[in-house]
């Protein structure tokens, strides 16, 4: 079928190629689990809702040490949100931890630098990951896929 209409794409393949190595980068010394899910708007108020819902569709909270976390953002509404499970919640340092993780993706992406932003919120993710959830070989290496996932 043709269309005179094309979705634009959230990201380009470059951007998307810098943002999954990251993941890998970050993951490669911990147990814990980063995933980024990116869509064009936000259904709710608070994204920090969506981000749970999606994190708990994408069965996140199955990780076996609850240390996954996901990076939400809605392109087109300017929102996003940063959601972990309770053990990595707490280990990395609770609300105060999160706010400044918040802040700092929250500068890049007034700046328009969504891959950057995303990238270095993960390593910092990461490296939160592995002070407190080192790897674990009684774990599946790597748990749930590096891929960015699209929504609407």
């Amino acid at each position: 079928m043709f269309s005179l209409f094309r979705k634009k794409a959230m990201l380009d393949p470059e951007s998307q190629r810098k943002i999954v190595a990251s993941i890998i980068a970050a993951e490669k010394n911990t147990s814990g689990e980063i995933r980024v899910y990116m869509e064009h708007h936000c259904g709710y108020l608070d994204p920090l809702h969506r981000a749970q819902e999606i994190f708990s569709s994408l069965g996140m909270e199955k990780t076996p040490s609850r240390n996954a976390v996901i990076i939400y953002i809605a392109l087109t509404d300017r929102q996003f949100a940063l959601f972990g499970d309770n053990a990595i919640y707490e280990k990395a340092g609770g609300a105060e931890f999160w706010k400044n993780a918040t802040s700092k993706l929250t500068g890049h992406l007034k700046q328009n630098e969504v891959a950057e932003g995303v990238c270095n919120c993960i390593l910092e993710l990461g490296a939160a990951m592995a002070a407190h959830f080192p790897p674990d070989m009684n774990i599946k290496k790597n748990e749930l896929p590096d891929e960015i996932v699209f929504g609407k």
